[in-house]
């Protein structure tokens, strides 16, 4: 039986007046600000704030350069060598023997592109914080031991690469370069992104420049590619023991040590699990130790749209801590033992900070550090 088109619009307004759809509505805006598993997958909420939506695209764009933008732009430019644009890597090629020294000068470090809001809303996804512990003179040069190395390193990029977490406000008139592997600066177009940022080699040539110039601080991950391999949430394995070229460095320009420890940097991504003597690490280590020279660990992050997996790292709150110094006496050629007992210090300063911080950003009182090599 139908009824008259009157009655059916009467009926309508009638369920409009008695908020039938009103509350459809409420339901369904208040279902989409759910999370959703389905079959293990846990999908993100369809109606999630718009500034969460910056963040992550802030800091996609970081990740995926991180990721492919080595690679890729190498792949770019072999590509356009065989197009009518085969002028453009030929150029690049000619720039490159100009521009080649200036990963061992500091970089190219450009203002804007440091104090970028895209810095800045990439560190609000975690969020970062940079913390000061004591006043760093700027009339001096400076080594920062950086721990842990994590995934990426994440924090230590917001913190010494950019001014997301406001390291100028808080040491001022101090520039950090964040120092890398050299062989990240001969991938075109990718080592001026990073060298855009005051990023720079972490060869002896880039120490000799940095360190000979007051107010410039060293920024070294010091657990390199095989503490990577360590990375799992709330993990404090720290790879230190037998890593001494930064001391030494430090000695010869009489820089003073500053131990950086950075809590969560190990908790924004998960690992396939990679016990030692297991296939897949004896596979890790041969490659990063004959083949690659960085390591090549199984993340398990989160995507765009579900939290269980992905390249992206999960909100986990990264608190970097900046120790005090540790003041060095210039010495023009160092013996191991001199190298030795410095490194005993900086080791004795690392666990001081980490212990004076730890119940503050997560740890319990009788966490400790693990030094594994």
């Amino acid at each position: 039986m139908t009824y008259p088109s009157y009655l059916r619009v009467k009926d309508f307004a009638q369920r409009v007046k008695s908020g039938f759809f009103c509350k459809t509505c409420d339901i369904l805006v208040s279902e989409s600000r759910k999370m959703v598993k389905i079959l293990g997958v846990e999908f993100a909420p369809l109606r999630v704030p718009l500034e969460r939506r910056i963040q992550t695209l802030c800091l996609s764009q970081w990740v995926l350069v991180f990721l492919f933008g080595g690679f890729g732009c190498l792949f770019l430019c072999i590509y356009l060598l065989f197009t009518r644009f085969y002028w453009i890597p030929l150029l690049y090629a000619v720039w490159y023997l100009l521009d080649r020294k200036t990963s061992e000068t500091g970089g190219n470090a450009i203002s804007w592109i440091r104090y970028n809001v895209v810095w800045r809303k990439m560190g609000e996804y975690f969020p970062a914080k940079l913390h000061k512990t004591a006043d760093l003179d700027p009339r001096k040069s400076y080594v920062f031991g950086l721990h842990p190395h994590g995934i990426m390193h994440i924090s230590g990029f917001l913190s010494f690469a950019t001014e997301a977490t406001g390291f100028s406000e808080l040491f001022p008139g101090l520039f950090p370069h964040l120092a890398i592997l050299h062989g990240q600066f001969q991938f075109p177009f990718y080592r001026d992104y990073l060298m855009t940022a005051g990023m720079c080699s972490v060869s002896r040539n880039s120490f000799n420049w940095m360190l000979n110039r007051p107010g410039h601080c060293a920024c070294v991950v010091v657990g390199g590619a095989m503490e990577a391999l360590e990375s799992k949430p709330g993990s404090l394995n720290l790879v230190l023991m037998k890593r001494k070229g930064f001391i030494k460095q430090a000695l010869i320009h009489g820089a003073s040590l500053v131990p950086v420890f950075s809590f969560g940097e190990n908790d924004v991504y998960e690992q396939v699990d990679n016990p030692d003597g297991s296939f897949l690490k004896r596979l890790q280590l041969f490659l990063t130790h004959r083949v690659f020279g960085f390591s090549l660990p199984i993340i398990r992050g989160r995507g765009i749209f579900n939290y269980t997996f992905g390249v992206f790292p999960h909100r986990r709150p990264l608190n970097t801590v900046v120790g005090a110094p540790i003041d060095v006496e210039k010495t023009d050629e160092p013996t191991q033992e001199q190298i030795d007992s410095l490194h005993e210090r900086y080791v004795r300063g690392l666990k001081e900070m980490f212990n004076s911080n730890k119940t503050k950003f997560g740890f319990s009182e009788d966490a400790k550090l693990n030094f594994i090599g």
